[in-house]
């Protein structure tokens, strides 16, 4: 199904801008992480902890369902459809991947942020917890990047269901095409 042009061209707004806004978010979030790691000042460790985990819950979450389902949406309703090219349906199982990445990585969030709320961190305190924010958030940059870059180069190859619908439009163009050329001899 081919959506109108005008309904296309928001729908692909708000997918490049949820997708990109995911991508900021993500990358402010590393920025925390990292901070939070290596900070010596407790106040702002513990700062960048509570605000990783506002940050997550009310930006990074609600954005990769936008970027999830806006991007179902353009895919079903463009030509490039939801199974009939490879570089779409990777770009999918990236993000369904990372969304659901997401929510568990929610809850190591959580529990750094409840304990930086309740005393000050010190450099061994949850180090493993801590470190796991700062891979977990750099894995989710270089994904994410490349969800974006799958959207820019958008590689060749077309999935068998692809070729089937293709060769069905093939057919029923040259069964019109033969049938105005016989109208036409008549």
């Amino acid at each position: 199904m081919v959506t109108p042009p005008g309904f296309r061209k928001v729908a692909l707004t708000a997918h490049v801008a949820s997708s990109v806004g995911w991508l900021g978010s993500v990358a402010a979030f590393l920025v925390l992480a990292v901070a939070g790691l290596t900070g010596q000042d407790a106040q702002r460790v513990r700062g960048a902890y509570l605000a990783m985990d506002v940050t997550g819950w009310y930006v990074i979450v609600p954005l990769a369902f936008a970027a999830l389902l806006t991007g179902l949406i353009q895919s079903l309703g463009t030509t490039w459809g939801l199974f009939r090219h490879y570089w779409v349906l990777a770009k999918l199982a990236l993000t369904v991947l990372a969304t659901f990445l997401l929510l568990l990585h929610m809850q190591v969030t959580d529990q750094v942020a409840e304990a930086a709320a309740r005393t000050n961190l010190t450099s061994t305190d949850l180090s493993g917890m801590r470190e796991q924010l700062v891979f977990d958030a750099a894995a989710a940059v270089a994904v994410l990047f490349a969800t974006t870059a799958l959207s820019v180069f958008k590689p060749r190859g077309i999935t068998r269901y692809g070729w089937r619908v293709q060769t069905g439009q093939r057919a029923r163009a040259a069964g019109a095409a033969i049938d105005t050329a016989a109208r036409a001899q008549a």
